[in-house]
């Protein structure tokens, strides 16, 4: 790790980032607390098809935000362990620094930006 490196200020940083993505996966759990056929059930139209696909695509897309939020909560708790243990802003592939531009743009990061694209090219 990197002493240049303010560990406390990433984690105040990472908590309020985990209280607020929190805060968003808890709000789409109040909005959508049945399943989808307990919201079309109470359709009065006779669950037309166009209500159900209205329904249906509201509810893909309330799944994909909480799965990115939960994706998010699981990296950001990582992140948070990483400062425990203090392999805060080491790269898990090359061991290297990451770069304080890239902990400050994206403080969850596990990855220097080179390993990250590599990763990503496949």
């Amino acid at each position: 790790m990197s002493a240049a490196i303010d560990t406390e200020l990433f984690r105040r940083r990472l908590e309020d980032e985990r209280a607020r993505v929190q805060e968003a996966l808890d709000h789409l759990h109040e909005d959508n607390p049945g399943s989808m056929e307990d919201e079309t059930q109470e359709i009065q139209s006779d669950n037309h098809p166009g209500d159900v696909a209205t329904i249906t695509h509201d509810r893909e897309i309330d799944f994909t935000l909480e799965d990115n939020s939960e994706r998010l909560l699981s990296a950001i708790d990582l992140a948070l362990k990483s400062i425990e243990d203090g392999t805060y802003g080491t790269c898990r592939t090359c061991g290297n620094p990451i770069a304080m531009e890239r902990l400050d743009a994206v403080p969850y990061t596990t990855q220097c930006i080179d390993c990250k694209r590599k990763e990503e090219r496949g």
